[in-house]
């Protein structure tokens, strides 16, 4: 089971995607709370009574929390595997309990919990409270957590640098693609951690503005916290990464007057070019999780119903790129297999917000028609206004697209925007069951 994605992976482009993930608007306006809060255990007082930071704990520290944000990336692109899919399947779980731990260590730097030397020397707590201040070992699980944060904005990016990673010619190539974007992402973060001194040090003169960094830092540690426990964190970074994209200079035509230009577009500069499979390689059928939901002409929608047919399910957003980037080939795709009344049935979902659910991913409901009643598509896009959906298909990044058989199972999926020759291609393979 499964389909085969042919497809050329450049390595500067990997690198230059991870570079350019930290400059995105849900990691670079929170850089001051990462200074802030990595160089807090390392203050230091010298015989004259000069405040300085050690580089080289301060590098230490940056160096594991770059680590911690790493494993997350990681365990995303081991989504086939049993590890990788535990972490997808129970991702909500992992927020949760990242935003209570963001919120533990929040509150410590506050001095909620003090410093109690009788119950540390009498070892009535089973870890004592001192080592929770900076140290590599905090550094590297803050580094874990805050990347829950992250992931609804850089997800498109790494979605994307995830295909090629599963397109690769070997599991061992695909982690090295990974490692790269990594590399990129975590740089800058290092970069800053080599500077923190120089920085925080021209704050010598105001020891009292520097007196309050931790503190400061506490407080901005416990509301995200707040906001990752709680699911405030998708709202804030879907509305964070919809102003970035409005910057750009991007033009939307209407879907039946683009022109099909992906045929033409190839790589010169790539690792492999090479046909493996792109989702779960094994035997056993997975059967896709069923819904029933209204699309924005009022459609009902029970996926149950097509068994007998292929789907095409693509989950999006209105404001990703690459989202934006392949629907006029989605459109194509819709029209070309007849409009959902032959074999085929292309289906979009989106996760509008409510007033139950203000946190959810995209825009409201009416926007979402909006958007595409403005830009010509006119396949239909089931709303998913609880958010149920998406934790059924474990999404964790735009544009992600699944097929389903006949028979109503799981034949494969892909992270990341693909061209109209690959939807082309997964769709006969699903079809033919190849």
């Amino acid at each position: 089971m499964g389909f085969s994605v042919e497809t050329s992976i450049p390595v500067l482009t990997v690198f230059l995607q991870g570079l350019l993930s930290f400059f995105s608007p849900c990691v670079l306006p929170l850089v001051p709370l990462y200074i802030s809060y990595l160089a807090g255990g390392a203050k230091r007082v010298d015989e004259q009574g000069r405040i300085f930071y050690p580089r080289k704990k301060v590098m230490l520290n940056t160096l594991f929390f770059v680590i911690g944000i790493s494993f997350t990336f990681f365990l995303l692109g081991m989504g086939v595997t049993s590890l990788g899919r535990f972490f997808s399947d129970n991702r909500i779980w992992f927020a949760r309990i990242s935003g209570i731990v963001m919120i533990f260590f929040g509150l410590y730097q506050l001095g909620l919990f003090g410093r109690s030397k009788k119950l540390d020397r009498e070892h009535r707590l089973p870890f004592q409270l001192d080592r929770w201040s900076m140290n590599p070992v905090t550094a590297l699980i803050l580094g874990f957590t805050f990347s829950f944060a992250w992931t609804p904005c850089v997800g498109p990016t790494l979605g994307s640098v995830l295909l090629m990673a599963s397109s690769s010619g070997s599991s061992q190539t695909g982690m090295l693609l990974i490692g790269v974007y990594t590399l990129g992402f975590v740089i800058p973060f290092l970069a800053v951690g080599l500077f923190t001194g120089a920085v925080l040090g021209f704050f010598r003169k105001y020891q009292r503005v520097v007196q309050y960094t931790v503190k400061v830092g506490g407080i901005l540690l416990v509301f995200m916290g707040i906001m990752t426990l709680t699911g405030m964190m998708n709202g804030i970074t879907s509305y964070l990464s919809s102003q970035g994209n409005s910057a750009q200079t991007q033009t939307e035509q209407p879907a039946a007057e683009k022109e099909d230009s992906s045929k033409d577009k190839k790589d010169n500069h790539s690792v492999s070019d090479s046909e493996t499979s792109d989702s779960d390689t094994s035997d056993t059928a997975t059967p896709a999780p069923d819904f029933t939901l209204v699309d924005q002409n009022g459609e009902t929608h029970k996926l149950s119903d097509y068994k007998g047919k292929t789907v095409f399910l693509n989950f999006w957003a209105t404001w990703c790129p690459p989202c934006r980037q392949e629907m006029p080939d989605i459109q194509a795709l819709y029209e070309t297999y007849g409009e959902n009344k032959e074999d085929l049935i292309v289906l979009g979902v989106a996760n509008p917000k409510t007033d139950d659910h203000p946190n959810n991913q995209d825009e409201t409901q009416e926007k979402v028609a909006g958007f595409l009643s403005e830009n010509g598509y006119t396949y239909p896009v089931a709303m998913d206004t609880t958010g149920d959906v998406f934790s059924a298909y474990g999404i964790s990044s735009f544009p992600t697209t699944f097929m389903i058989d006949k028979e109503g199972n799981v034949y494969g999926y892909v992270s990341g925007a693909i061209t109209a020759d690959i939807m082309e291609s997964i769709v006969t393979q699903t079809m033919e069951g190849e």
